[in-house]
């Protein structure tokens, strides 16, 4: 096997592990931690978490993709487009599901937060569980295909 494959097939599934270990993280440490505060203080913490995060999610799902669908075409290993279609999912899943949410909790002054805005947060937290299992399935599928190869 070339070894730009190999490289390639190790970058696919290590940032997709990094993605789905920092989307778990959020779900099982930042979540529930942001949700003990009052829902000023909660929208205060979720606005520049959810902006930080974007930035590094979407640059390790675009990268696990497109090396997914490259490995595919090098081997034609269906495991590889499975895995980059997990992976890549989570972006029509955000923009069409997602998006709203955030949408109206970017648009609340911190100051007007109130129990719908924490519902809001309670809400945008379930979403992005599936963002969590989309990743953990795109690492599963490349990790299979890397090691039945």
């Amino acid at each position: 096997m070339p070894s730009a494959l190999i490289v390639s097939q190790q970058l696919a599934l290590a940032t997709a592990a990094i993605f789905a270990g920092a989307a778990i993280y959020i779900n099982i440490a930042e979540q529930p931690a942001r949700l003990r505060l009052d829902p000023g203080a909660l929208l205060t913490q979720w606005k520049p978490s959810y902006a930080r995060g974007l930035i590094m999610q979407s640059s390790l799902v675009i990268i696990s993709g497109v090396l997914g669908v490259l490995v595919y075409f090098g081997n034609w290993d269906w495991r590889w487009l499975l895995g980059a279609v997990l992976i890549l999912a989570n972006w029509p899943y955000s923009l069409g599901v997602v998006f709203r949410v955030n949408k109206r909790l970017e648009a609340t002054p911190p100051g007007s937060a109130n129990a719908e805005t924490r519902g809001l947060v309670e809400t945008w937290g379930r979403l992005h569980a599936v963002r969590s299992a989309l990743g953990l399935g795109a690492t599963l599928v490349y990790l299979w295909a890397t090691l039945t190869a």
